[in-house]
């Protein structure tokens, strides 16, 4: 909570303040927009105090615990103050507490692996690029 003049945290924040959830999720920046926050709110992603809401006005306290399905990865994430306006990330994780618990493989290995982006694939599986095609048509002497 910063305590110079061009703070983003609210002074005095108690459990009695309440902010937007669309806009608490965009100062947060799990958001780029406050329509992509409305959106995952209204989309089913966002889980407050484990009861699922799909209104983005849903009021946000001080204390309550938000649960965000990301894509492939889900945030746990306790409210500890309310953001007056978006500022940098430094400051957004002001105002949250990570409770995501951390990810480890089942073998025990310190790093996991990385996962392979959607539009790659392991070479020779699936159906021939043209690329290969033109290769292999070459090959055989078929222009």
């Amino acid at each position: 909570m910063a305590d110079d003049a061009g703070s983003v945290v609210k002074p005095g924040a108690s459990a009695a303040v309440s902010q937007r959830l669309d806009k608490w999720l965009w100062c947060a920046r799990l958001a780029r927009t406050r329509t992509q926050a409305a959106a995952l709110v209204s989309g089913g992603k966002i889980r407050i105090n484990r009861i699922k809401t799909d209104k983005p006005a849903h009021a946000v306290k001080v204390g309550d615990v938000i649960t965000a399905s990301l894509g492939p990865k889900v945030r746990v994430l306790a409210v500890k103050a309310l953001g007056d306006r978006r500022g940098s990330a430094e400051i957004a994780r002001l105002l949250f507490d990570d409770l995501t618990a951390p990810t480890t493989p089942p073998d025990g290995k310190s790093k996991p692996e990385p996962e392979i982006p959607s539009g790659l694939r392991e070479s020779g599986a699936g159906r021939p690029t043209k690329r290969d095609r033109r290769l292999t048509d070459r090959l055989k002497g078929d222009f």
